[in-house]
């Protein structure tokens, strides 16, 4: 079992920047995929970052390239959204999650997921 918690959410206003880290206990996470996904009400859970086990490989959503940075530290077993140049659509409830795929940003690919954290972009 892995358990997963986010912290770092919060309100900011837009063009501002916010860290998320994602802290695992339970298992090491050098061998998961990790991924951020959000949510907002009345909408699917879309992936905005993936990064692979070793962190050489990456994947953005369109709506983030440029702006969000993905990251993993495995021995201090976290991994790290920087979301830079925040917009009012940003805002969401932010969750992390373990896979046991290789770089895949499909949520049902996940086995693992945080109980997530709020980001709140005002304009």
């Amino acid at each position: 079992q892995v358990q997963l918690v986010e912290s770092g959410g919060g309100l900011v206003q837009a063009g501002g920047s916010l860290r998320l880290s994602c802290a695992a206990s339970g298992r090491t996470l050098n061998s998961y995929t990790m991924g951020w996904f959000r949510q907002v009400p009345g909408k699917e859970r879309e992936c905005v970052a993936a990064i692979s086990w070793s962190g050489g490989s990456t994947y953005y959503a369109d709506s983030v390239k440029g702006r969000f940075t993905i990251s993993r530290d495995n021995a201090k077993n976290t991994v790290y959204l920087q979301m830079n140049s925040l917009k009012p659509e940003d805002t969401a409830v932010y969750y992390c999650a373990a896979s046991r795929a290789i770089m895949t940003s499909v949520p049902s690919s996940y086995s693992y997921w945080g109980q997530g954290t709020q980001v709140t972009v005002s304009s």
